[in-house]
Formats: C-alpha cells, sequence, structure tokens
C-alpha cells in the first residue's frame, strides 16, 4: 500500500494540561507543512484531533483531553470515521442496517500500517465493530512536498448476511473556528464555475448533485474553506477539497451547537442504499484536502502541482494547439471542407486537429442531433474516402488527427437503439425521456461496456494515426432503472454506472497511453479529478465568450491546473453570447490555458491572419511551457468589484521567465488605469518586460523592453494604459544577468 501526505493546518479545541499521565496513543501523519493527528485512548476510538500547520512535536498529543459533551460520558472531540448509533447525532460518515436489523454501528481501531515510498505516506487505519463482523479500512495518502493529503474508505462485510449501506462517505473533518466562509462554484450550460463566497451559519450547507452524469455542471465538487474570515489571496486560513468521483456526490457543511463545522465528503447516499454480502466491500472515491495558511493562492498551487504529477496524465507534457471543427461547421460538412480546415489550421500553426460530431452513421445519418448516435461507422456519403483518407492528409500538412465521440448516449433512431433496447436506462411500463433528443446507455451493465470499448479499440486500431479522442456526454440522468440489475439492486444503479465508465476508462489509458484524452460532456460538466486521473484535459465550458471565459478559467483555476484547462479562440458575433470581441482579447484570454481555435478559419478576417499566426507562434514560444509547467499567482479577480480588471501571472520554477496577463473587462474612465503588483518573482533577480501580441506600434506599458528588479515589481508594480472593455496585454518577463542579457 503506498501513503500519500498531506499538509493542512486545524486546530480544534483541545486541552492539554501539564503534568497529566500520558493517555492517548498518537498517530501523525505530516507533510512539509502540515500535520494530521489522531489520538487512540483507553476505549480504541480513533479520534481526529488536529489539521493545520506542521506540530513537530506531536508527542504532546498524548496528554490531551477533550471536554465532555453534556449528559454524556462522550467527549465533544469527534471520531475520525464517526459512525452512527451509540452517541452520534450529526449526520454520520457511516450508517448502515446490520444483518439483524439493527442500526446501531460502533468502530474502534485493531491495528494501522504504514507504508513509505519517495513523497508518499500511505496510512491505513483498521476499524471494526466489536459487536458485527464488519470492518472499515481507513485510508490516508499524504503528498510530503505538495502538502496534499487523500481519504477514502474501503467497507468489508463479513457478517452471514447482508447489510445495506445507507452513508458511506470517503472522509471526515471536525473543524473549530470562530467562523466559517465557504467558496464553492456553481453553474449552468455554458456558465459553469461561477465563484461563490458565503459565511456558514447553523445547520447543514450541502453542495451536491443527483445528476448522474454532467454531475459538475451546477455545483462543482470542490471548495475552499476559509477559517475566522474570508481569505485572501496571499493571507489567511484555509482548506481546499475535491472529490475524486465523477457520479452522484455530496459535500456538507455541518455546524453544530458546539460551533465544530462538520466536514464530509463523498459519493451522494440519495437513493443509493448499496448491499454488500457476506465478503463483499465497497471502495469509496478520494476525498483530496490542502491546507493553507497564506491565502488561496498557496492552495492552487497545492493542488496544481499534486495533480500534474499524480492526478492527470502527463500533467508536465505541453499540450498541442487545437482546432476544433464545431463552431466551424457543425454538422454541415463535406470530406473538402475538412480538408480545407485542416489545411489552414497548419497555415495558422495549429498542431492538431479535431473532427467533432456528424462524422458517423449511414442508416440513419449524423446530420443533426436527433439521428445516428450509438452507430459508430464513417458516414460515406459525408467522408466517402473514410476517415484514414482525412488522418492521412492532415499527417501530410504536419498535424496531428483527432475525433469526437460520445459514447455512453444513443438516439432513439439508430441502428444500436434497434439491437438494443435492453441496454437503454429505463423504469419498465413508463415512457422513455429523452434530452438533447439522446438516451441513456446502462453503463453498469458489463455488456455495454464492453460494447463501448470495443467501438473505440476499433476506432483506434483499424485508424493509424487519431491522436486525440474528445469524449462528450450530452445529458444527465432523469430517469432511473436498469434491465441488468436486480430488483433489490436497483439503488446500485448511481454508482455502478460511474464505476463502469471508469472501467472503460482505465481500458482506453492503458492500452493507449500516449493518446490525448479530452473530458468533456456539454463543457464543463465532468471537470472532477475522479475523471481527470484519466485525461490529459477538459473542455472548460461551451461559451467561448472570451469575456465570460476570464471569470470561468479563473474560477476554474483555484482547484484545477491551466495545464488541462481547454480554452479556445472563437469567431465573432459569438456563437452563444453574440458578443463583437476584438481577436487580441480572444487570444489573450486563451493563451492563459491551453491555447486552441473553434472556428472556420477562413472567417478570419484577412487582415488579422498575420496577428493570429504571430500570437500562435509566441505561444509557443514563450507562454505554453510557464502555463503548462509554471506556478500561478493570480494578482487582480475579475470577480472583485472594485475594479475592472483582472491579471494573472505564471511563473517558472526557478523563477527565470514568466507570463503576465492583463485584462480590461469594463470600461474604466479617463485616467483610471490599473496597477498590477506582480508576485512569485524572486527580489533579488532583474527582469526584461516585453509585451507580446501588440496590434499597435506603442506598448499599453511605458517600461516595455526595460529591466526592474523582481523587488520593485512585486512591491512598486507596474501601471498599464488599458481602460476600455476588451482591452488586454500579454507581457513576458526574463531573468536578465546584470549587463542586460538575457540568461
Amino acid at each position: 500500500m503506498i501513503l500519500k501526505i498531506f499538509t493542512p493546518i486545524l486546530l480544534f479545541g483541545f486541552l492539554g494540561v501539564a503534568g497529566l499521565h500520558s493517555q492517548n496513543m498518537v498517530y501523525e501523519i505530516s507533510t512539509k507543512g502540515t500535520s494530521l493527528i489522531y489520538t487512540v485512548g483507553k476505549d480504541n476510538r480513533l479520534i481526529f484531533r488536529y489539521y493545520g500547520t506542521k506540530i513537530d512535536n506531536s508527542v504532546q498529543f498524548e496528554s490531551v483531553r477533550g471536554y465532555g459533551k453534556a449528559d454524556t460520558n462522550r467527549e465533544m472531540n469527534y471520531e475520525a470515521y464517526p459512525a452512527f448509533g451509540l452517541g452520534y447525532v450529526n449526520e454520520p460518515a457511516l450508517s448502515l442496517i446490520h444483518g439483524d436489523g439493527s442500526l446501531i454501528t460502533e468502530l474502534k481501531l485493531e491495528n494501522y500500517v504504514v507504508n513509505k515510498q519517495p513523497n508518499i505516506h500511505h496510512f491505513v487505519f483498521y476499524l471494526k465493530d466489536e459487536v458485527y463482523d464488519l470492518s472499515v479500512e481507513l485510508h490516508t495518502e499524504a503528498y510530503l512536498n505538495e502538502d496534499v493529503i487523500n481519504q477514502w474508505v474501503t467497507i468489508t462485510n463479513n457478517e452471514p448476511k447482508p447489510i445495506t449501506l445507507k452513508n458511506f462517505y470517503s472522509s471526515f473533518l471536525s473543524i473549530r473556528a470562530n467562523s466559517y466562509y465557504l467558496t464553492h462554484f456553481n453553474g449552468t450550460w455554458a456558465g459553469e464555475m461561477n465563484l461563490t463566497e458565503e459565511r456558514l451559519g447553523y445547520g447543514v450547507k450541502s453542495i451536491e448533485s443527483k445528476k448522474g452524469v454532467r454531475t459538475t455542471q451546477t455545483e462543482n465538487a470542490s471548495f475552499i474553506l476559509s477559517l475566522d474570515q474570508p481569505t485572501k489571496e496571499t493571507s489567511g486560513i484555509c482548506i481546499g477539497g475535491a472529490l475524486a468521483w465523477s457520479g452522484n456526490y455530496k459535500l456538507s457543511f455541518e455546524l453544530n451547537e458546539y460551533d465544530y463545522l462538520n466536514i464530509l465528503g463523498g459519493m451522494n447516499p440519495f437513493m443509493s442504499e448499496y448491499k454488500l454480502n457476506q465478503g463483499e466491500k465497497l471502495e469509496t472515491p478520494k476525498m483530496i484536502y490542502t491546507y493553507s495558511n497564506k491565502g488561496k493562492g498557496q492552495i492552487s498551487r497545492n493542488f496544481h502541482d499534486w495533480a500534474r504529477k499524480y492526478s492527470l496524465n502527463k500533467g508536465y507534457e505541453e499540450r498541442p494547439i487545437v482546432l476544433n471543427s464545431w463552431e466551424g461547421a457543425y454538422f454541415d460538412f463535406n470530406e473538402q471542407i475538412i480538408k480545407d480546415m485542416i489545411d489552414n489550421a497548419a497555415k495558422l500553426g495549429a498542431e492538431l486537429f479535431v473532427l467533432d460530431d456528424g462524422w458517423f452513421g449511414n442508416k440513419y445519418p449524423r446530420n443533426n442531433a436527433r439521428a445516428g448516435l450509438g452507430d459508430w461507422q464513417v458516414n460515406t456519403k459525408k467522408l466517402p474516402n473514410g476517415l484514414q483518407y482525412l488522418i492521412d492528409h492532415a499527417t501530410q500538412r504536419g498535424i496531428k488527427f483527432g475525433i469526437w465521440i460520445e459514447p455512453e448516449m444513443v438516439n432513439p433512431k439508430s441502428e444500436l437503439a434497434e439491437r438494443h433496447p435492453e441496454w437503454i436506462v429505463q423504469s419498465n411500463g413508463r415512457e422513455k425521456t429523452t434530452i438533447r433528443n439522446q438516451l441513456l446507455l446502462d453503463l453498469s451493465n458489463p455488456q455495454v461496456q464492453d460494447f463501448i470499448w470495443n467501438m473505440i479499440d476499433d476506432l483506434l486500431s483499424s485508424h493509424h494515426g487519431i491522436a486525440y479522442i474528445k469524449w462528450d456526454a450530452n445529458r444527465h440522468v432523469e430517469q432511473v432503472g436498469s434491465s441488468y440489475l436486480p430488483a433489490d439492486k436497483q439503488t446500485h444503479f448511481w454508482i455502478d454506472y460511474t464505476k463502469g465508465l471508469y472501467v472503460i476508462y482505465e481500458k482506453i489509458r492503458n492500452k493507449y497511453p500516449d493518446l490525448i484524452f479530452q473530458a468533456c460532456a456539454s463543457g464543463g460538466g465532468r471537470v472532477d479529478y475522479g475523471a481527470l486521473k484519466y485525461h490529459d484535459e477538459f473542455w472548460t465550458s461551451d461559451n467561448t465568450d472570451a469575456l465570460r471565459r476570464v471569470y470561468m478559467q479563473y474560477s476554474t483555476n483555484l482547484i484545477y491546473p491551466a495545464v488541462a484547462t481547454a480554452a479556445h479562440v472563437s469567431t465573432v458575433p459569438g456563437h452563444q453570447t453574440g458578443s463583437i470581441i476584438p481577436l487580441k482579447f480572444r487570444f489573450d484570454v486563451a493563451m492563459s490555458g491551453r491555447l486552441g481555435l473553434e472556428l472556420q478559419p477562413r472567417d478570419i478576417p484577412e487582415e488579422e491572419w498575420d496577428f493570429a499566426e504571430q500570437a500562435i507562434e509566441n505561444y509557443k514560444t514563450h507562454v505554453r511551457e510557464l502555463v503548462t509547467k509554471g506556478d500561478l499567482y493570480r494578482l487582480i479577480s475579475p470577480y472583485d468589484r472594485t475594479n475592472n480588471h483582472s491579471s494573472n501571472i505564471y511563473i517558472r520554477k526557478d523563477k527565470s521567465k514568466a507570463v503576465l496577463f492583463v485584462y480590461c473587462t469594463d470600461f474604466n474612465n479617463r485616467g483610471v488605469l490599473p496597477k498590477i503588483l506582480l508576485q512569485g518573482l524572486d527580489n533579488n533577480k532583474k527582469y526584461r518586460i516585453t509585451e507580446i501580441n501588440k496590434t499597435k506600434n506603442k506598448s499599453c506599458f511605458w517600461g516595455n523592453e526595460m529591466i526592474f528588479d523582481g523587488e520593485y515589481l512585486m512591491n512598486a508594480g507596474i501601471e498599464l494604459q488599458i481602460a476600455r472593455q476588451y482591452d488586454s496585454a500579454v507581457f513576458i518577463l526574463e531573468e536578465t544577468n546584470p549587463s542586460g542579457c538575457v540568461n
């Protein structure tokens, strides 16, 4: 087993009394900057004591005692994984019905093991009920250098009769502070990841999904919790959390009468009772935490460093610049149109062309969203020479080729729906409910999993040179029912569907490790660390409006790394908002993520073609490496109503190079210019500042091409002459030696 370490800090109201004899066993899980501490007393209950800034002398927790709750012999401090039954009255991490009907479970520590590997320590605490043959393994992985901790449990039934799991969360934390402020992310299609911050009051605040698919398009399964006061970018105590699960989830924040905030995270128990027969087990998804006493910025950098190394396919490799066909062609294309798009993509400097929806179906041609989905044969009328012809054409032009699929869904008007109606999610006796003219395939059924895997495997193995797959999902679950699952396990559907999805993902990643794999679900409907484990990137939103993307990408990158954030330049007027935004602003925004294009290249005005080519070259030469591997510092938030600007900077780990982005999000009155204090540079280094992507001969910064000390840039800052909505600027900062030469 492997341990991965976490580094948050949180102090709970424990009383340490000098001179007391040792009464607790202490278990410390530490990263370079944090400590997570449990203790075990005479009753063998595993008690959560501390999560926060690293404590070097944890032996002091041997003498820590908790105050007793009124009218009970239980102390106020909570168990590491509380079960329903004896004295716990808040929402439990675990609740179940035993084989004899009993509702009570009490877990005691039997043993623990730790497996230490370089940078990862994996602790397993073995908990067991003293009355029933039920065991729970509490896993804690600590990632030392990243100050990240993962938690999950494995629940095993060894009782002679089946048990029914009611609650089965991955993790439990009990926090104590004077006040709590929750940052979370809500939205909808074309408006994902809107940042909201609120003070938590007494009672329960839940962030959850019951959609089954596209589960992160309403609320994202992540948060930042600020303690005592709203946290700023560079100051304050906060905990970041994210659940690695692509199905129904629930994050629960319960502030009780004792002013403890109990945090639960895991699979949503709603309509998901899960039965375990004797010898069967259930493993929950990982709940990921990180901690910072230096504000939200450090939370983000911890998440990003961890994700690029451990939870994103090839997280430190640069992604190719993509031209996706969707907004440039939709369903209305033929072979020649696609060839021309490939040709122009290559001329612009794009490195990969993706053929989106509409390339398949013959009996029911995929000429619109009403037919053909599920029939994954090439449409011979549109593409008479097949896919390989287009792949070879792209190769000849020096770019790679990718393809769009939506394998979880099926149109009623399709050969697949006709052949296998039993594979469709449905409720017996009721009319099937469509969304976007689609029905949902039952991924809890291994036959369906095999069909999807075989389709993808055949597509990739029979066509040499497909380098990229865009996996879309354009509906959620509205009507639950499985023809595969037995009657007494229909509530397993929500979990087994997602587990079936991961089975397919796993097969793809194992056989095609170099495939570039995008998670798309009507845009940002599957932006979670469960999916990202198998993917290289995600489609942030179907809304490519550059101004809206300033907001969405800002909040997305609080939790998820920019290297995985697909950001495309689209045409004007924007297809979602109708906005007419300058090409420069569209490029400057998209370059702060994985740059791509979502347009018909011939629609770029001739007079702007040279700018587009130069911007793409600038991204390749100066920007891509920094967005891929650099540290992100957010300088000005677009959500800050006191200004009309947004700014961020990506800095190479050795602080020798950086790229600064500045966007004007609204009109500023005459004379009001943004003053930007940079962050993350080296005080003692000298940096030459050079503006790129200029459309005028004159720079918006009086100091363009001049050299400044890092100390000056971070403390005195720079003022830029940008004041109109859609003004923007991109600067490259490069370390120079005393003679002024770039190192």
